[in-house]
């Protein structure tokens, strides 16, 4: 089937992670959406992008490997504090990666019931059994527990509870253990992947001179790529982005960040009615994974 006119969205999160969709809802999604390629990149874990690997043979649309790694900067860096790293690409069965994987989804694990315990200490009832049964098995996380919270009248919105409760600096907020931003990088090429900053207007740094040394500094530790096409990114920002990928020979990728449920506002290839990552971007994607063989 010829998608050189159709959009593609490789950033997406499915029940494996903190999306709301399983793997197969999502591909038969895509497949009336007419999207070209899609990437499930969910967090710390590929068995979003396992299973749809699995289930995409008879499919048209092109399926990419991916995950999201919650990484922090090293001290050296431009940038101070915590970040998201796609990988694209990558063998799913490597042994490095997968080891990795498992601490933090025992770190992500351990999190949640200090979490729980700050909340029922603020005198909010809810439980970690609550959590896990609203979950469908995934991996736990807080936007389950925002879930819980707006099913029992806690809060109205997922938003509510992060903005309350939830998010960073709030009063139910812990922290958890992420990878350096070096190793990440190191074990999704290890994997035969490539790196890829996600979303950088989400980190709030000046474009210059901040941002060109930051990308400028993880490219010489392997990052290959910017999410340059994200639905809070306007004109100007992909038109930076843009730039800077060309000034250190990255690729672009794009996606919506699509969660489901989660984020009801954002709707799977086209972010809130008018986003659209060209075709062309899966397939510079997929000549630069080519070189790499």
């Amino acid at each position: 089937m010829d998608f050189r006119h159709s959009g593609v969205d490789l950033h997406i999160h499915s029940t494996a992670s903190d999306g709301t969709l399983s793997p197969v809802e999502i591909l038969r999604l895509a497949e009336s959406l007419n999207l070209g390629a899609i990437s499930i990149t969910d967090h710390d874990t590929l068995k979003g992008s396992e299973e749809l690997f699995e289930i995409a043979g008879s499919s048209d649309i092109h399926i990419v490997t991916g995950i999201e790694i919650s990484a922090t900067a090293s001290p050296a860096l431009a940038f101070k504090g915590s970040f998201h790293i796609l990988g694209y690409g990558i063998r799913l069965d490597d042994s490095v990666l997968n080891q990795q994987l498992d601490i933090l989804q025992q770190a992500r694990k351990n999190r949640n019931p200090l979490i729980i315990d700050k909340l029922n200490a603020m005198g909010v009832d809810i439980s970690l059994n609550e959590v896990i049964k609203i979950s469908r098995e995934a991996l736990l996380g807080r936007p389950h527990i925002a879930q819980v919270m707006v099913y029992k009248g806690i809060v109205k919105t997922i938003d509510e509870a992060f903005n309350v409760y939830l998010g960073t600096n709030r009063p139910a907020y812990v922290d958890k253990y992420r990878l350096d931003c070096q190793k990440a990088i190191e074990m999704i090429r290890g994997a035969g992947g490539i790196p890829v900053m996600a979303h950088p207007y989400l980190l709030n740094i000046p474009d210059n001179p901040s941002l060109d040394t930051f990308v400028s500094q993880l490219s010489e530790m392997g990052l290959q790529g910017i999410e340059v096409y994200y639905p809070e990114h306007s004109p100007e920002h992909i038109e930076h982005y843009s730039f800077l990928v060309k000034k250190y020979d990255l690729v672009s990728t794009g996606g919506t960040d699509f969660h489901g449920a989660i984020k009801p506002n954002i709707q799977m290839g086209c972010g809130q009615g008018d986003f659209f990552v060209p075709y062309a971007v899966y397939d510079q994607l997929a000549r630069r994974l080519q070189s790499m063989k």
